[in-house]
């Protein structure tokens, strides 16, 4: 259709420069000589994006997997035995499930990740040996054009703030881009699907159960997108999609159908400015800028996230109104939190519920602690001195707590009335 004549365009700025493929697999025939010269049994293989041809232009994050002979490492470290393989390149230890490693080169990022050569998901010891399972199920099912669909997406979720599986982002994984969009055929016809999408969505493009709700054990289907891998049946896919990202995803999907245009691929860089921007008359914004700990990405962005919900969590407890809020985190080093809270100070005092009338020992002693108690429908209530009136107070005291110290390395705050 002519108003969607424009993602052709689009699908042609997101193809990778061969050049970048080039250099991937010079690197790779490079490692792979050096575990050949140490005798070891294993082959350096592209990963994901790169492995299955949906990488996109100027994403300079590299995943290599190291397969490890089956039968002579599965008993084995084969974190360490890496390790020493990759000595030259200088890389650096990150710990999961079985360690992994990166190293920075010419302006890219590899990650090199040790998994064992199965050909089966219940062989696997460890989650990350089914990832090259996961790129041989999407080359099976991908064609040329299938593949620019696929970048799409990924580009439109990027740019909408829905991609990133990672635990303080709770978005839609490649490995979800990539399964739906070869479920229902294209990105349009993904779109589509999307803004219909009930409540709880239920997606099993190898028809592996008859019925995944029930099929697949309860702690797995918590999520409101159910995806049964078409690997490994017994695992839900979207199982860290959060409800937020979910819904998220079917209004920037309507609204893009609605109105389709190029800006809902162009990924907006935060600024403090825009944020200020949106403040209104009757509202006063606060903003908290924050510095991470050292660590894993992943690691210091949940303990952000959790520090952006304590903060808004006590605003809502202590009965601000808080018209909006959100937060930015540049997957380094600052994270800013934001909140527009209504102007109007609150009351000195607030009345607090008491237990009933016939409650004997507990009437007594809310009748000792309060001076002055009302009764209504047989429940005891007392006017109670506010400990906070204005957010302002409140948010000083809370990013002087523990709680915050704890998560966080620095913290300031600005107010904007």
């Amino acid at each position: 259709m002519a108003k969607y004549s424009f993602l052709k365009e689009v699908k042609k700025s997101l193809v990778p420069d061969k050049t970048f493929i080039k250099e991937v697999e010079v690197f790779i025939k490079e490692l792979n000589k050096i575990l050949k010269g140490e005798n070891i049994v294993a082959e350096c293989v592209k990963g994901g994006s790169v492995a299955k041809g949906t990488l996109i232009k100027d994403d300079h994050d590299v995943d290599l997997f190291v397969r490890f002979e089956y039968d002579k490492y599965k008993d084995q470290k084969i974190s360490n035995i890496l390790e020493k393989s990759l000595k030259k390149f200088k890389p650096e230890r990150v710990h999961g499930s079985r360690d992994y490693f990166q190293i920075k080169k010419n302006k890219m990022t590899y990650e090199l990740v040790p998994v064992l050569k199965i050909d089966d998901y219940s062989r696997a010891e460890n989650v990350t040996d089914m990832s090259p399972l996961h790129v041989d199920w999407v080359k099976k099912h991908t064609t040329k054009s299938k593949l620019d669909e696929i970048r799409l997406l990924k580009q439109f979720c990027k740019a909408n703030e829905l991609y990133g599986a990672e635990s303080y982002i709770g978005g839609f994984s490649g490995h979800i881009i990539d399964i739906i969009t070869i479920h229902y055929g294209s990105f349009l016809n993904v779109l589509e699907e999307v803004r219909n999408w009930g409540a709880k969505e239920t997606i099993d493009p190898e028809q592996h159960l008859l019925d995944p709700f029930n099929d697949l054990n309860s702690s797995k289907v918590m999520s409101p997108l159910i995806i049964v891998d078409p690997v490994q049946p017994d695992r839900n896919a979207a199982a860290a999609l959060s409800k937020e990202k979910f819904e998220l995803f079917k209004i920037k999907a309507n609204e893009f159908l609605e109105s389709p245009s190029q800006d809902y691929f162009i990924k907006k860089q935060f600024k403090i400015a825009d944020v200020k921007k949106q403040k209104k008359e009757d509202e006063t914004l606060f903003i908290v800028e924050a510095e991470a700990l050292e660590g894993k990405t992943d690691v210091i962005g949940a303990k952000l996230l959790k520090t952006h919900n304590h903060i808004t969590r006590e605003l809502k407890d202590n009965d601000f109104k808080v018209e909006d809020y959100g937060w930015n985190f540049d997957k380094e080093k600052k994270a800013v939190f934001y909140y527009f809270v209504k102007s109007k100070k609150l009351s000195d005092e607030i009345e607090q519920r008491g237990p009933p009338v016939d409650s004997v020992v507990d009437s007594a002693k809310f009748k000792n602690k309060h001076e002055t108690i009302t009764i209504r429908n047989g429940r005891m209530y007392a006017k109670v001195k506010r400990k906070y009136t204005t957010p302002n107070k409140l948010i000083e005291d809370l990013i002087k707590s523990e709680y915050v110290k704890e998560r966080t390395k620095k913290v300031k705050k600005e107010m904007v009335k």
